[in-house]
Parts: C-alpha cells; sequence; structure tokens
C-alpha cells in the first residue's frame, strides 16, 4: 500500500510539472510574443528548449528547501498526495480564468496544509536560521518573497531601463558607467567560481573544461554573460538609429527571454524534486523499509547540514522533472500570455529586453540563495518596473492589484483546498 502511493505521489507531482510548464509558460514567452520576435509556436519552442537545457545549470539547493517544508519524520504519505492535489486543483483553477499565480507558493502552501491537518503547526518549517551566517529558511521566508520577488524583479528592471535610456544619449557619462559595470561584473563573478581544486566530481580530465561545465560555473557565466552583453550594447546604444536599435533589442530579447526560460526551469522544476524526495524520505520511515535495501532509482537521501550528510538523488528525478516542464511549456497557456504581454503595461522590444533580464537576475541569485520564489511574481515585478520608468500611470493598477491578491490568497487557499483533501483521503486510506 505504502509503495503505492508513493508511485502514486510520483506520477502526480510529475503532472503538477507538466501543468506548471503551461501553467507558467507565460512568464517567459509573453513579452516576445506581444513584441512579435517570435511567433507563439517558435516563443513555446524557444522556452521549452531552455526550461530542459536548466537541467545541466542548476544544482538542487531549491529542492532541499521545499523537501524540508515539513518535517518527513512527522508526517505520512497521504499528506503528500493531499499537498500535490491541492496544488494541481488551483493552478489548474487559475490556468482556466487566466490568473498568474504562483505554481510555487501553490505547491508549498499545499504541502504545509495537509501537514498542518495531519499534525498540527508545529510539524511545518516556519524559520531556521542559516548555517554559518547563511540566509534563514522556512515557509516564512517564502512568504516574505512573495513581496521581496517582484520588488526585487522591479527594481533592477527599473535600473536597467534607466541605464539603457541614458546610454542612448551622446554622453560620455554612461559609458564611464557602463565601462564601471562590466569591471565590477567581471571582479564579482570571478570570486564566485569554482576553479578545479574546488571540484568534488570534476565531469572532465581537463581542468578547463571541468571548470567551464561544473553547474554553479555556468550560471554565473550566465550571469556575467547577460550583463557584459548589455553593456556592450550600452557602449554603442547612442551612435545606432532607431531601426538599428530597434534591430539589436529584438535580437536580446531572444537572450532574455532564454535566460529568463532557463531561470523558470531551474527554478520550479526543483519543487517537483522536492516534493518526490521529501515522499520517498516518508517512504523510508512509515514503511521501516532500510535504506540500504531500496532500489538504486529510489535511493534519494535528504541532505543534513547539523549532521553533515550531503544529500543524493538518482539523475531521472531531475530529468523527468525537467522533461515534464519543458513539454508543459510546449502546451502554452495563452490565456495568461495574454495578461502577461499586454494588460499590466504596454511591453516594446526596450522593455522586453529590461523585464526578462531583470526576471532571470533574480531568478540566479534567489536559486543561489536556495529560497523558491515564484516565477510569476518576479516577471510580474520586472513588467511594472519597466512600466514605471515612462509614468506611473502607465501601469495598469487596477490589473496589477487584482493580480496582486491572487498571489496573496494563493498560500492559504493551497493550504485550505489540501486540508480539505487529507481529511477526506484519510477516510479511505
Amino acid at each position: 500500500m505504502e509503495f503505492t502511493l508513493l508511485i502514486i505521489i510520483i506520477v502526480l507531482a510529475l503532472i503538477f510539472d507538466y501543468i506548471n510548464g503551461f501553467h507558467d509558460a507565460a512568464n517567459a514567452i509573453a513579452t516576445v510574443v506581444a513584441t512579435k520576435v517570435l511567433s507563439p509556436f517558435q516563443a513555446v519552442l524557444w522556452a521549452a528548449f531552455f526550461n530542459f537545457l536548466a537541467y545541466w545549470v542548476f544544482g538542487f539547493g531549491v529542492a532541499d528547501t521545499v523537501a524540508k517544508t515539513a518535517s518527513t519524520m512527522d508526517i505520512n504519505l497521504v499528506v503528500i498526495l493531499a499537498g500535490v492535489i491541492a496544488a494541481i486543483c488551483w493552478n489548474l483553477l487559475t490556468w482556466w480564468l487566466g490568473i498568474p499565480s504562483s505554481s510555487s507558493h501553490t505547491l508549498i502552501g499545499g504541502f504545509a496544509g495537509a501537514a498542518i491537518a495531519h499534525a498540527g503547526f508545529g510539524v511545518v518549517t516556519w524559520f531556521k536560521e542559516g548555517k554559518d551566517g547563511g540566509l534563514p529558511s522556512g515557509v516564512l521566508i517564502v512568504i516574505a518573497f512573495i513581496v521581496l520577488a517582484p520588488l526585487l524583479g522591479a527594481l533592477i528592471s527599473y535600473l536597467i531601463s534607466i541605464w539603457l535610456l541614458n546610454s542612448s544619449k551622446k554622453s560620455v557619462y554612461p559609458k564611464i558607467f557602463t565601462l564601471s559595470i562590466m569591471a565590477v561584473t567581471v571582479w564579482f563573478v570571478e570570486k564566485q567560481m569554482k576553479y578545479y581544486a574546488d571540484i568534488e566530481k570534476p565531469r572532465f580530465d581537463s581542468h578547463f573544461w571541468s571548470v567551464a561545465f561544473e553547474a554553479h560555473n555556468i550560471k554565473w557565466l550566465l550571469v556575467a554573460f547577460i550583463i557584459l552583453s548589455i553593456s556592450t550594447f550600452c557602449l554603442i546604444f547612442s551612435s545606432l538609429n532607431i531601426h538599428q536599435a530597434n534591430s539589436w533589442l529584438k535580437k536580446f530579447q531572444l537572450l532574455s527571454s532564454a535566460a529568463f526560460s532557463l531561470g523558470h526551469g531551474g527554478n520550479d522544476s526543483q519543487k517537483v524534486m522536492g516534493i518526490i524526495a521529501a515522499a520517498v524520505a516518508v517512504y523510508i520511515h512509515t514503511s521501516g523499509v532500510a535504506q540500504e535495501s531500496l532500489p538504486d532509482w529510489l535511493n534519494v537521501i535528504l541532505p543534513n547540514d547539523d549532521k553533515g550528510i550531503k544529500g543524493a538523488m538518482p539523475s531521472w528525478i531531475p530529468l523527468a522533472c525537467y522533461t515534464a516542464i519543458a513539454a508543459g511549456t510546449l502546451s502554452g497557456g495563452w490565456k495568461i500570455v495574454k495578461t502577461m504581454g499586454s494588460k499590466i503595461t504596454k511591453v516594446s522590444s526596450f522593455e522586453g529586453v529590461a523585464a526578462e533580464t531583470a526576471g532571470a537576475l533574480t531568478l540566479y541569485f534567489t536559486e543561489h540563495l536556495k529560497i523558491p520564489v515564484s516565477t510569476t511574481h518576479t516577471i510580474t515585478g520586472s513588467i511594472i518596473g519597466v512600466g514605471l520608468t515612462k509614468r506611473v500611470s502607465a501601469v495598469r493598477w487596477g490589473v496589477t492589484v487584482s493580480l496582486m491578491w491572487a498571489w496573496v490568497l494563493t498560500i492559504p487557499i493551497s493550504a485550505l483546498l489540501a486540508a480539505i483533501t487529507y481529511y477526506i483521503l484519510s477516510i479511505f486510506l
């Protein structure tokens, strides 16, 4: 019975991942479609490819955070099953209504709500201090980023927009500023890099290729590439006419949407990995099966910093999660594309580049900090930040306020749905 429940949870988790793909596809492709840089079909192919490519770029930090939403020693598989079912229901409802709610918060809210119904509020990891001065974790931190992620996206997109606008002027000062940004970026990324001696399992005999293809390094090299590419454009922006500038910006939109799709794939697929990892951990605890006797395809180990235990996950889990989200992205999600691409503010290639770049950078940094943020909230905040550079009234605040209500209600409604689902399932299981 326990093993059957585990398989059902894994299947439903991958279905949720697929739904997440078409529910959140709009995040990566809305501005590209709105500005007619790509057709809708080309855009979903582009986004799906980079969703899947994220498998080779990101680690499993966010997956670890999600897996520890509730203590796996104090819950059972029915809790996780209820959480996943509630998350699927809420995602399908918001997709049907065209509301870009957060799939991430839906999943965490569902997991936490079912856990509370089972064992009370104490079972949820509300707040945990970071180790060695690191950032704290827990559900309260995730809730805080409901506000912080879109604010961060809005701030970065606003600053990028101002930077681009000033770079279009024939003045030496924007060029000096741009060169300074380039120098700081190179210095910062170099400090973040892992070199051969620091890599636990080098992929190649060659030092150069091992460093270049280390997942941690790829992410930071992408950050450098994005910022340095925009910086290069800023250096020549003032010498371009309007037609040339628009042509360059449309090319940059391909880069910025690809970068955001990578962030979306890396951030959102990891949440499902975390749920599957938690389900395996609960199965081991509740069934009495020894870790050593598990088949290799189920050999999941949750990391424990306090005990010095490093996490492990069979490769089929991340591969299946990234494949599911990419397949979901290929299915589209056109109702939400319309909301994201045109209803918040009018978007041109200029705004698209600024918003997607800001969204991608926000996702990369929050993934580095192991915080499961909403890609939906992040890109919405980024689009708002771009709109603010024109004037406050350029943002359609009526639409934005409606979206914010959906954000605020997602976790409590998902938690309530999961609790009700748990009580119903408990009658039969």
